[in-house]
């Protein structure tokens, strides 16, 4: 395989400076849905990136929840991710919508959302998907999946008998955005970049080289 000679040329749509949102959570609005317009295959996931404790960056897929002051996501505050979120609170999330050739890349802190928004989320969630953050230790080594099973099993008896509760290692992170990038593919790798900035209570929009 010749990895070097893959290559797409983007043609789809542009990306004018004149056209976007003056507020980028209003323009990311615009851009999700179109993107469920297009059924871009997993709409709402992104990269999560955060900054190890070993000082290496690490990523991975989530999925965003809810969108407001910023974009929100849920996990398990014991996890490696929740781990280095509380020890730097920064990081960032790269959306990609291949069907619409975009990409979004948000830089900002991150927060631990309320109690009371982590529960509301918590138990809109399906019963099994509310045993499994109850389940599952995660990003901790387990010697087998058996051992998994015993635990989901053991949950699911457990709260056969008493209402279900969320997890207190479990609940919401939101991160603020400081800085937006909106990403248009274009020909000839020319891409569109627009960047919202926040400067002071204000968002500064500029556009960017390819």
């Amino acid at each position: 395989m010749n990895i070097s000679s893959i290559r797409k040329d983007y043609t789809f749509k542009t990306l004018e400076i004149e056209d976007v949102k003056h507020s980028p959570i209003d323009q990311f609005h615009l851009w999700l849905q179109e993107a469920i317009n297009s059924e871009a295959l997993e709409v709402n996931a992104m990269t999560l990136s955060t900054l190890g404790l070993d000082g290496f960056p690490n990523g991975r897929i989530v999925l965003l929840k809810e969108l407001d002051t910023g974009f929100i996501f849920f996990t398990n505050y014991e996890s490696e991710k929740g781990k280095e979120l509380e020890n730097s609170p920064k990081a960032s999330l790269t959306f990609f919508w291949a069907e619409l050739e975009r990409q979004v890349r948000v830089v900002g802190q991150v927060e631990k959302i309320s109690e009371k928004e982590s529960d509301d989320y918590f138990f809109s969630r399906p019963i099994g998907s509310q045993i499994g953050a109850w389940t599952s230790p995660q990003s901790k080594k387990i010697p087998s999946r058996e051992i998994l099973d015993q635990m989901k099993e053991d949950v699911e008896n457990e709260f056969s008998t008493k209402p279900m509760i969320r997890p207190p290692h479990w609940g919401g992170f939101r991160l603020i955005p400081a800085k937006i990038e909106f990403w248009q593919g274009r020909s000839s790798r020319l891409h569109d970049r627009v960047l919202y900035e926040k400067i002071e209570a204000e968002w500064e929009i500029t556009r960017l080289a390819p």
